[in-house]
């Protein structure tokens, strides 16, 4: 589980070496970049060789500071066309380089500012049902963005389920090359996941085992020369178009949001090998990292990529050197190989990146079944943000979850008010029953309150404490040492009414336990004051130590309110 404290200090000392796995991933990762990056690229209208500069310097920076130690910081499709969407409504050129390198970094920059103001705590409010039905709804795009490249057609509809089930009814489509290489792709990568030797190596086995056939029997699949020339050079420095920067502000922020809500389906499915935990803020300035640099290297905006991460997890990486060998490998290819590249058969790429996408999927088959028997609730609101990541735009289903978690948030608070009352064993020790429904006169009540003192609870808890006494000269001593120490008014506008109509009866409330945040704020509504002198007990090192003082006090107010009582002949 990724965690909100800050990365661990001393991160860059202990990268280690990387292991002989993680040189194989990162190479694998690499040549996967070369197809998949321009693919993506060429999806939202950018130069398909942007795409691929998108896979050198973002996985490099992102790599050595995320602490989610596999998550591959690139290219995705779901941030390509979100960046096309928000240039093309600036009014720029997707394929102008300064407009790319100004919302590139202004992206980097948002996504540094939010680690820097902490805001992965944002993160922690996406519920496990929310984020398994994003996660999983990211798979799917994945495997539906790859159906033109496996089959040779790209099925109509205007959500991914709908093209899905297009795809499936349009089997008559399908060109047979390009489906006959995808399915032997797969079943390659299944044949040697069955070889123990070379079970972790089985994506990269499969790409080179049916490239290699498909330029020996001279098929006629496309390519990723067909996409675009790979020019052999480095990626070359860029400058961004300042002027376009205030036109693309509103846009980098949801280019970022998109890219960090991917992101944060990273860590929950590729835990880091070594046992250590991610923490969201870390990857939040791993990510703004990645895109400063990549921005200043003619790369588009980048972050946590699913789909690559999968493919360097499948192909064996334990650590983070395979994401900053897979950008430095690939920088090798282009620089010394690039027409090399050009062969590799888009229908394989499809193939894998089915393979790829299912094993994600099935991945979150576990999480999917927890959430369906947990709650109703919870269910719906899988089901919901799943059918929303696959039909809307990415950022408007990244806000319907976000909704979707602060209301399964309110409603889960709202259910944790509970009373009980605490009774004294024999033994010393305290045992819990249901509050009576009135206060016994001359008798002190112990009842302890539970909640976040969060408005939609409040308005059963009054009917829930003991009513007051008939005759009077009662105290209800009321325990509050779980109630947040920064409460809400309307707890305290809860207790005031209370108070007073124990007061009314001539009964005492006694607050016992409270904290000295709390006890300012009592102080400065005018609540302690109502309570009057030892109304408010404050909680000290022995868990019931304050109960006992409350207790004691409330006696001794009894005792005196007896004792000042006009007698009978009176």
């Amino acid at each position: 589980m990724p965690t909100l404290d800050k990365p661990s200090r001393g991160r860059m000392s202990r990268l280690g070496k990387p292991t002989a796995n993680d040189v194989t991933s990162g190479m694998a990762t690499g040549l996967f970049s070369i197809p998949e990056g321009m693919a993506y690229a060429a999806i939202g209208g950018f130069n398909p060789v942007a795409g691929l500069y998108a896979g050198i310097v973002p996985p490099i920076l992102g790599s050595l500071f995320a602490p989610t130690v596999l998550m591959i910081t690139t290219l995705t499709s779901a941030i390509a066309l979100t960046s096309q969407s928000v240039l093309t409504d600036a009014g720029l050129d997707p394929r102008d380089g300064g407009a790319i390198a100004a919302l590139t970094l202004l992206v980097g920059a948002i996504m540094a500012i939010m680690a820097l103001l902490r805001m992965g705590v944002v993160m922690s409010f996406v519920s496990n049902a929310v984020m398994t039905g994003f996660s999983t709804g990211i798979a799917l795009q994945i495997i539906v963005g790859v159906f033109k490249d496996a089959t040779g057609y790209k099925p109509p509809g205007h959500n991914k389920l709908l093209q899905v089930w297009n795809w499936l009814a349009g089997v008559g489509h399908w060109q047979l090359s390009a489906t006959l290489v995808a399915v032997a792709t797969i079943a390659v990568w299944a044949l040697a996941r069955l070889v123990r030797p070379i079970a972790e190596l089985a994506l990269l086995v499969a790409m080179i085992v049916v490239s290699v056939a498909v330029a020996l029997l001279h098929t006629d699949v496309e390519t990723v020369g067909d996409i675009a020339h790979i020019p052999g050079v480095l990626p070359p420095l860029s400058m961004p178009d300042w002027g376009a920067i205030p036109h693309l502000f509103g846009g980098a922020l949801a280019v970022a949001f998109v890219a960090l809500a991917q992101a944060a389906g990273v860590a929950p499915s590729m835990p880091n090998p070594d046992g250590s935990r991610s923490n969201v803020n870390g990857d939040f300035a791993a990510q703004g990292i990645a895109n400063i640099g990549g921005g200043l290297f003619s790369a588009l905006p980048a972050g946590g990529s699913l789909s690559r991460t999968g493919v360097a997890a499948g192909v064996g990486a334990k650590t983070r050197w395979a994401g900053v060998i897979s950008g430095v490998f690939l920088a090798v290819v282009v620089l010394v190989c690039g027409g090399l590249a050009e062969h590799i058969p888009m229908p394989v790429i499809g193939g894998l990146i089915i393979v790829v996408g299912a094993e994600l999927i099935w991945g979150k088959i576990g999480d999917i079944l927890l959430v369906l028997r947990t709650s109703r609730l919870s269910a719906l609101a899988m089901v919901v943000t799943f059918a929303a990541t696959t039909q809307l735009p990415l950022q408007q289903a990244i806000v319907l979850g976000g909704m979707l978690s602060l209301l399964l948030y309110c409603v889960q608070i709202s259910r944790q008010g509970e009373v009980l009352a605490l009774t004294p064993g024999a033994d010393g020790t305290w045992r819990t029953a249901d509050p009576p429904a009135e206060l016994t006169s001359g008798q002190v009540t112990v009842v302890e309150y539970g909640g976040a003192s969060f408005f939609a609870e409040l308005s059963h808890l009054e009917d829930k404490l003991p009513a007051p006494s008939t005759d009077g000269n009662a105290v209800l001593v009321l325990v509050v040492r779980v109630v947040p120490e920064v409460p809400s008014s309307a707890l305290i506008k809860q207790f005031r009414r209370y108070a007073a109509r124990l007061q009314h009866g001539g009964d005492r409330l006694v607050l016992a336990g409270v904290q000295p945040r709390l006890a300012r704020v009592l102080a400065r509504t005018g609540l302690a004051a109502q309570l009057g002198d030892g109304g408010v007990v404050p909680a000290d090192e022995h868990v019931f130590g304050a109960v006992k003082t409350a207790v004691s006090e409330g006696k001794a107010w009894i005792r005196a309110n007896h004792a000042a009582a006009p007698g009978p002949d009176h």
